[in-house]
């Protein structure tokens, strides 16, 4: 017991001393060893590192999850060492009602089948997506954290012990500096030349032994100084090698983050291909109750910019279409704008120029890839590929 007494209150008084002399280096009242120019860079290319690093962690973990309570419970399963619970995400969730809701309105039904057909595609998507999340945690949150939590705490430990120990070297090289000090002076009173008849012979021994107890205290001073100036040098190698050890965790995470890139196309690509499949069922099985919108809907996402280059030519069965007979539907119109100039290659076609606005729209039985556009008294048809359709 009375050993702990002792040694708290010897770390107290360490920590003391040493707070009065971080003081007193901020104020610029003490000495301070200066780390050189490229030690001081790898330091802030550390700190640079960890907070970005720690700033993109924290931001994934809202993209990937963004209900707080649920990334709380993933923390606490995490420090508890126990396995989170397999959560269902909103896409299966929403898929699961739509379906049950078809049960009750009846699958036999337009709204019913659409439902059921709605729903699968959600479920699919929703499963989509815990894969992507899975995928992502492993190959991209999992080393970002083992970073923050392993390799930067033991950066920042070496870091911290090398601050002590150059406070220390600092403390020593300031003892030995007061040391010499009071020595010089000792020496030079002890030079001055003695008057025999007012200085006792007693005043010389005091003068010698002095000057005996400074020496002393010199060489110890100039003993603890080279043993402080050995162990700063060497935790400051250590604390090097881990600074420098920042580059490989780069090129780690540069690995990582093309990891997680693949992940988000791959589920991206996912879903664009599950909405395509769902919008061709829709716009097979809904025709006749919805003609327009299903239509319109589905050639607005098969419209890529880099298809206009390839030569686009009229359906056979738009042949017989009479462009002047075609009368705009009560609903279904749209906005577009034009994105490249097309030349009608016939009279049932309509000119575009690039960036002007026109109003398309879709009539039954006419092809997907192409639409019917007006342009004030002009009307004619118009190839989907070369416009940008506005909601």
């Amino acid at each position: 017991m009375d050993f702990n007494v002792k040694k708290l209150a010897s770390g107290a008084g360490l920590f003391f001393t040493r707070a009065v002399q971080f003081t007193e280096e901020k104020l610029g009242q003490a000495e301070k060893t200066e780390l050189d120019a490229h030690f001081e860079n790898l330091m802030s290319r550390a700190d640079c590192t960890k907070n970005w690093t720690e700033k993109i962690y924290r931001q994934t973990e809202v993209l990937l999850q963004p209900n707080p309570s649920a990334r709380i419970e993933e923390f606490l399963y995490e420090k508890l060492d126990r396995k989170a619970p397999s959560r269902i995400t909103n896409g299966e969730l929403l898929g699961q009602y739509m379906q049950d809701a078809a049960k009750e309105f009846g699958p036999g039904t337009p709204y019913g089948s659409t439902l059921i057909q709605v729903g699968e595609c959600e479920r699919r998507l929703g499963a989509a997506e815990r894969e992507f999340l899975q995928t992502s945690a492993i190959s991209f949150l999992t080393p970002l954290r083992n970073f923050l939590e392993g390799d930067w705490k033991t950066i920042s430990k070496e870091r911290r012990l090398l601050e002590n120990l150059r406070l220390d070297l600092d403390a020593c090289k300031t003892r030995l500096k007061k040391a010499r000090l009071a020595e010089a002076k000792t020496a030079c009173e002890g030079e001055m030349a003695p008057d025999f008849q007012e200085t006792r012979p007693r005043n010389y021994v005091l003068s010698a032994s002095a000057s005996a107890l400074w020496s002393e205290e010199v060489e110890k001073a100039e003993h603890e100084l080279r043993v402080a100036q050995t162990e700063f040098d060497r935790q400051a190698e250590v604390t090097r090698l881990l600074l420098e050890g920042i580059s490989s965790t780069h090129v780690n995470h540069l690995r990582c983050l093309h990891e997680f890139v693949e992940a988000q196309a791959a589920y991206y690509k996912q879903c664009h291909f599950h909405m395509q499949e769902l919008q061709k069922e829709l716009g097979s099985s809904d025709e006749d109750v919805l003609p327009n919108a299903f239509a319109l809907n589905s050639t607005h996402s098969m419209a890529a910019a880099g298809s206009a280059a390839e030569g686009i030519s009229s359906p056979v069965e738009t042949d017989t279409l009479k462009i002047e007979e075609v009368q705009a539907p009560a609903t279904g119109t749209r906005k577009a704008k034009v994105l490249y100039d097309y030349d009608a290659a016939d009279s049932s076609e309509l000119s575009l120029l690039a960036d002007e606005l026109i109003t398309v729209y879709t009539v039954p039985g006419m092809d997907s890839d192409w639409l019917i556009g007006e342009r004030g008294n002009q009307k004619g048809k118009v190839p989907v590929t070369y416009l940008e359709l506005l909601s």
